[in-house]
């Protein structure tokens, strides 16, 4: 590779390949763009890698295993349940490889440059690419910056074998048998549900008076705090993490709950107190791109930065940091960057935690429709109602959707249970689409199923329920 001698063009240059970037370099290259793609670590960004998949393959390992323990109440018992950890982290692996192999394909298959390295930018149309060896300079009419974010580290607990952020809790050689955590936030609940269903002693210390920081209604996050308990886990609110010492052989984690100092131990403690976006490293500097003190990029409705032909997306952005988020921004400024009238609109856009029940949420919530003055409904229907929910043993939870109140028209809904993750799509396409209460509840769903559950909360907003009393 010669040194920055012959520049390389490009339509558009794409920073990072997660789940933002190696989608909007799909899009991009789909409406007929020359697409490069630069990404210094691993394609599929931390989502695919250390983030999204992992994690949620090895809450279903958990799952498998609390399941195969105990499940007397059917009528099943099994003896001598026991987990085989290295296998898990081998079958977690083969999963991330199959996917992060499908995306590498893709890129290929839509004829996309893929560059290893680090960029940084000379100028708004220049950038350099550098690896250990070389380095190569590319000229590009259009920039889509998708360089995702890292965990935050505290002071007083740097990472070691010993202090973990969410990817050394991934990669675990073993099943610790006491798991301190840091932060009740989206990340720590589902490390510390899946490491408590595989028999850790887990303890949560939490800052703030609730878990998952409320993002979620405390009737909601009140069964999965329920649920933790009886797992054996311990949740302290109100919680400052002071330090830790370590040992050979585990930590101290000291902390302050009330004005008091107390102590915990065990063999690892995870520290999940957020994320901060990688922007401090592009040479953003040279464009004067517009950010805040945290490094969060201003962008307008099409994703475009204070410099027209710059786009930024994902983490970087304000706004919950989602992977789905991160590909649906992709998509529209890759189709802006084509003269396309993309817009972003957020009120579709679900929010998940997978939990023990989990949790889901899109568009309006009753507190937010209140701040807005919306005259609303909110409409309940609980699990225990379902009869496939009483089936699965999974009686526990709710559907609630908020509909407004003149016309019916649905603009949101929560859901408390088991796979709230897949039923909260079906409410999310309602809100997208414009439907109504009534266009749910005579939408026919299969029995028995959970789906149902949709159906019927949305007879509850009717005023007309079926399977509840009014």
């Amino acid at each position: 590779m010669v040194v920055g001698d012959f520049p390389i063009e490009t339509d558009t240059i794409v920073i990072g390949a997660g789940p933002g970037g190696y989608v909007a370099a799909i899009r991009a290259a789909q409406l007929g763009q020359k697409v490069t793609i630069v990404e210094k670590e691993f394609i599929g960004g931390v989502c695919l890698n250390v983030g999204c998949i992992p994690s949620k393959a090895l809450i279903s390992a958990a799952h498998r295993f609390e399941n195969a323990k105990d499940s007397e109440v059917m009528g099943i018992s099994t003896e001598n349940v026991t987990v085989n950890f290295d296998k898990v982290q081998e079958w977690k692996s083969g999963v991330v490889k199959k996917l992060t192999g499908g995306v590498e394909s893709l890129l290929k298959g839509n004829k996309i440059e893929i560059v290893r390295g680090e960029a940084y930018f000379v100028d708004a149309n220049t950038l350099r690419v550098m690896d250990e060896k070389s380095a190569q300079t590319y000229t590009f009419k259009h920039a889509i910056l998708a360089t995702g974010s890292r965990p935050i580290e505290l002071p007083t607990f740097k990472y070691s074998d010993r202090v973990l952020n969410s990817t050394g809790a991934l990669n675990l050689k073993e099943i610790p048998e006491k798991l301190v955590i840091i932060g009740g936030g989206v990340i720590g609940m589902e490390l510390g549900t899946a490491y408590a269903n595989f028999g850790t002693k887990v303890t949560i210390l939490e800052g703030a008076p609730d878990i998952i920081n409320g993002a979620f209604e405390k009737q909601m996050t009140s069964l999965v705090v329920r649920k933790l308990k009886k797992k054996g886990v311990e949740i302290v609110t109100k919680a400052m993490a002071k330090g830790v010492e370590e040992k050979e052989d585990g930590v101290v984690v000291s902390y302050e709950v009330n004005g008091e100092a107390k102590q915990a131990e065990a063999d690892y403690v995870l520290v999940t107190v957020g994320r901060r976006p990688n922007t401090d490293e592009l040479g953003l500097e040279q464009l004067n791109i517009k950010m805040s003190e945290r490094g969060i990029i201003e962008i307008d409705k099409q994703c475009r930065t204070s410099v027209p032909n710059i786009y930024a997306i994902g983490d970087i952005v304000p706004g919950p940091q989602l992977a789905h988020k991160a590909s649906y921004e992709g998509k529209i400024a890759a189709e802006a960057i084509s003269g396309k009238p993309a817009e972003i609109d957020y009120l579709g856009i679900p929010v998940i935690v997978f939990s023990d029940p989990e949790l889901a949420t899109v568009g309006y919530s009753e507190a937010q429709a209140k701040e807005e003055g919306i005259d609303y409904v909110a409409a309940k229907f609980p699990y225990a109602a379902n009869g496939r929910a009483l089936a699965l043993e999974a009686g526990e939870g709710f559907v609630k959707l908020i509909t407004r109140k003149e016309d019916g028209l649905l603009i949101g809904g929560q859901i408390v249970g088991t796979s709230a993750s897949d039923i909260i799509s079906e409410i999310g396409l309602a809100i997208e689409a414009g439907m109504t209460a009534e266009d749910i509840a005579m939408t026919i769903h299969a029995h028995p199923t959970l789906g149902e559950i949709t159906m019927e909360a949305a007879e509850v907003a009717l005023g007309s329920p079926i399977h509840v009393l009014k």
